[in-house]
């Protein structure tokens, strides 16, 4: 056999056809498992991206003293946006306050932020577990892959050797394509974990970033309807449209938010 045709033996595809059916529906499970962990990785990256810049806008919107009536103007329509469904299940729970003329006094104006704050942090949690799905599945190829294909590798060398002994025939032309069948799976279990683990941590860290902005942003929210509520101030227009838990209790509203956006 020429270096011609001993490099044909070699290609990829060459290896893969020429497999063990084992290692074949190895190669098959880490090519659809790569290909599953770069639609996360394009899906996440860009929603996180673009998620982290609308957070920006309402940012500077609040830190410019925009007052919240035109804040849920901007967030009016914006159902997709997790920060309009946690504003709009906190503004809920005060429209709801208000709606049952639950007592006036100092007394109860601590229990509205109380319930205030506890809906914020119902609503974030629920929106936050919503960002992370698919993560998990990055978090696996990048972990399990790596082993996937060296069971590959181990179980081709098997097969190349017994092939070995059966030819009694140790040259390179019958050793060499035996063993690079078997490589080429860990090879394949390499190239689907790297990727996963850089953008399993790129992810991460945007989903992070993103949560920080959140907490700051529900924070203000807060801050601008304690000073409402000491004021007795009238209450706050929420958007009709971006959510459909108006005028419904607490309990009601953050649990509606699980099952929006799912």
């Amino acid at each position: 056999m020429n270096a011609a045709e001993l490099s044909a033996q070699l290609s990829p595809w060459h290896l893969f056809l020429h497999a063990d059916i084992i290692v074949k529906a190895i190669m098959v499970l880490l090519a659809l498992a790569s290909i599953a962990s770069w639609g996360v990785v394009a899906e996440k990256l860009t929603r996180f991206r673009s998620l982290r810049k609308q957070a920006d806008v309402w940012l500077r919107q609040l830190g410019n003293g925009r007052s919240l009536s035109a804040l849920s103007a901007s967030l009016h329509d914006r159902a997709t946006d997790p920060f309009a469904r946690i504003y709009s299940a906190v503004i809920g729970e005060w429209r709801e306050t208000h709606r049952h003329h639950v007592d006036a006094s100092s007394a109860g104006a601590d229990g509205l932020k109380e319930r205030i704050n506890r809906v914020a942090g119902i609503a974030t949690n629920i929106e936050i577990s919503k960002l992370q799905r698919g993560l998990p599945v990055l978090a696996t190829v990048g972990s399990v892959a790596p082993f996937v294909g060296l069971f590959g590798t181990v179980w081709g060398i098997m097969n190349a050797f017994q092939g070995i002994a059966a030819s009694n025939n140790t040259s390179l032309s019958v050793v060499a394509p035996g063993i690079a069948e078997a490589l080429f799976a860990t090879a394949l279990g390499l190239v689907a974990a790297i990727p996963a683990v850089i953008a399993y941590n790129r992810a991460s860290g945007e989903l992070n970033e993103y949560a920080n902005s959140l907490g700051t942003l529900t924070g203000i929210v807060e801050v601008h309807l304690s000073r409402l509520i000491d004021t007795g101030e009238a209450l706050v227009e929420a958007p009709e449209s971006g959510s459909s838990q108006h005028g419904r209790p607490v309990a009601v509203a953050a649990t509606g938010l699980a099952s929006q956006g799912a």
